[in-house]
This record gives C-alpha cells, sequence and structure tokens, in this order.
C-alpha cells in the first residue's frame, strides 16, 4: 500500500531486495514477471502508472515509467509465449470503463 516492492527467495522470510517508495508512494495494483524474460517484472500503480523493471540493466531504479492517461487501469496481466524465440511480450490493460488495452513492449525487454 506504501509503494515498496520486495523481492524474497522462497527459503528466506527477509527480502534479498527492497525498493521503498518504488511508485512515489502510490499502492501497488499488480507485479508481474514477464513471460519471455526472468529478470523483467512489470508493475502497476494506483495512478495507472506501468514501470518496466529489468534487474540486469539496473536493479536500483525501473527502466521506464509510462503514465496510462484518460481510464484508469484496475489490473493488468502479462502476455507472451516462453517457449517461442520471436520475443513477443505484452501486457493486457483492464480498464474501469471496461476496455481491455493490450500494450506491445520493446523487443530489448523482451527477448530470452
Amino acid at each position: 500500500s506504501d509503494g515498496s516492492i520486495r523481492l524474497h527467495q522462497m527459503t528466506s522470510e527477509y527480502p534479498l531486495m527492497q525498493w521503498n517508495d518504488s511508485t512515489n508512494g502510490q499502492p501497488v495494483i499488480a507485479l508481474q514477471w514477464a513471460l519471455t524474460r526472468p529478470a523483467v517484472f512489470f508493475v502497476l500503480d494506483a495512478s495507472s502508472n506501468i514501470y518496466i523493471w529489468d534487474l540486469l540493466e539496473n536493479d536500483l531504479l525501473p527502466m521506464v515509467k509510462q503514465a496510462i492517461p484518460s481510464d484508469n487501469v484496475v489490473t493488468m496481466a502479462v502476455l507472451g509465449e516462453p517457449e517461442k524465440k520471436t520475443g513477443l511480450l505484452g501486457i493486457a490493460l483492464a480498464k474501469e470503463s471496461g476496455l481491455i488495452d493490450i500494450q506491445y513492449v520493446k523487443k530489448k525487454w523482451a527477448l530470452p
């Protein structure tokens, strides 16, 4: 609820990494790992901002912050085919109005 994100290992109750105030204090609504690239994850905050993290490139800050204007995003789902080497990766955004928006991400965050 405070915008912090914690990365845990299954064998420990203590986080490996913790990013405080990673969404400028906005509650985290959803967080999902990329299906095609294990070091990439996506975060949706309560202000309809999407953050793309690539831990291989930068483990301190997200690589991208993208605002989704005009219609609140209430949840997201990550799309991709990890068994294929095409590097196709997307995010389905469910909006408050009932619309579903599909966004595809750049290949550099999708390729294995």
